[in-house]
């Protein structure tokens, strides 16, 4: 452990996001090698409370705060004018152009981190990549486990964040025409849910097809693992993406993966026919020959692959190291 570094991760944003359990998923490895806190609410792990957090900022120490969001670079930036002591690391999680406040705020940090090769070329910032790691002691793969209220043997999981932008609506239109052939499938999609409206437009799609029997609508939950190792295949249709973690955690847990080209870190993660399969956003015919020639065994499972992957390239334990050396 380097003993003289510490790091406080900040986390003020009530709702858990992919950005919340990427900060979890690397904090076990940032604390086998230096003194690692979290700071805020809305996160699990061993938080300090504010007075102590007070009295390392305004030490001595080695102190290194790593901020995600523009609140939180505000609030530290407030302290630093305050006369606390301590290098401001940011990370940008959006592929999108920033806004006016987050390239002022980004340029105001003394270290900027970005997720993918594309967020890193076109940010304009000077900036680190560094990419996320997948905790690969819990996402593993299981055999045998089994989804309360699912009948169905084989299970395609969707997994993410209910809206227009995750592409739930284009795998239920290229599925749900021919699901019914398919007996011993079905399609399970776990999120919190954006819009009530975007919801009842997926189940109007599902009832059109008469597959409610085989499509499930699952509300986010803390158990996403279980929902991982009961499944076969992942889709992540999505059309835009900071990062994509679930595609790395699917792939951690042995599911072969079908995800969207170029969106996120899809086409860094996955090499095409080899650790998983890559179609276009949008593009449903594609998408529905992956899934069915997959369904009828016409191609390979590549979910041993998958894990090999993130193993060699993807580990939490390996995104630790790399920001260590950026926090130095």
């Amino acid at each position: 452990m380097k003993s003289d570094l510490i790091v406080i991760h900040t986390h003020f944003h009530k709702r858990r996001t992919g950005v919340t359990r990427s900060i979890e998923n690397v904090m076990p490895e940032l604390k086998k090698i230096c003194k690692a806190y979290l700071y805020g609410y809305g996160i699990e792990g061993g938080k300090i409370v504010h007075s102590d957090f007070k009295k390392i900022v305004f030490s001595d120490k080695n102190v290194v705060i790593h901020c995600h969001r523009n609140n939180e670079i505000l609030k530290m930036l407030w302290y630093r004018m305050l006369g606390a002591k301590f290098k401001l690391v940011s990370t940008r999680h959006a592929e999108t152009t920033p806004s006016r406040l987050t390239r002022f705020l980004l340029k105001k940090s003394d270290e900027v981190i970005t997720l993918t090769d594309s967020m890193h070329k076109n940010l304009g910032i000077k900036n680190t990549k560094v990419s996320h790691g997948v905790d690969t002691n819990a996402f593993i793969p299981k055999k045998e486990v089994e989804l309360k209220n699912i009948s169905q043997k084989n299970i395609i999981l969707c997994a993410g964040r209910v809206r227009k932008a995750k592409g739930q609506k284009i795998l239920l239109e290229a599925l749900s025409p021919e699901l019914n052939s398919f007996k011993d499938w079905a399609v399970v999609i776990v999120g919190k849910v954006d819009k009530p409206q975007f919801l009842e437009e997926l189940k109007e799609i599902v009832g059109g097809y008469n597959a409610s029997k085989q499509i499930y609508f699952i509300d986010e939950t803390s158990d996403i693992i279980s929902y991982y190792q009961a499944s076969k295949i992942s889709v992540v249709p999505s059309f835009s993406e900071g990062f994509s973690l679930v595609c790395a955690e699917a792939m951690a847990c042995e599911n072969t993966v079908i995800a969207t080209k170029d969106v996120g870190v899809h086409s860094e993660l996955i090499s095409n026919n080899n650790s998983g399969y890559l179609f276009e956003a949008g593009n449903k015919e594609e998408l529905r020959r992956l899934a069915f020639e997959l369904m009828r065994n016409k191609l390979p499972e590549l979910g041993e692959l998958a894990r090999i992957e993130i193993l060699k390239n993807w580990s939490a334990k390996k995104e630790a190291e790399e920001l260590v050396k950026v926090y130095q």
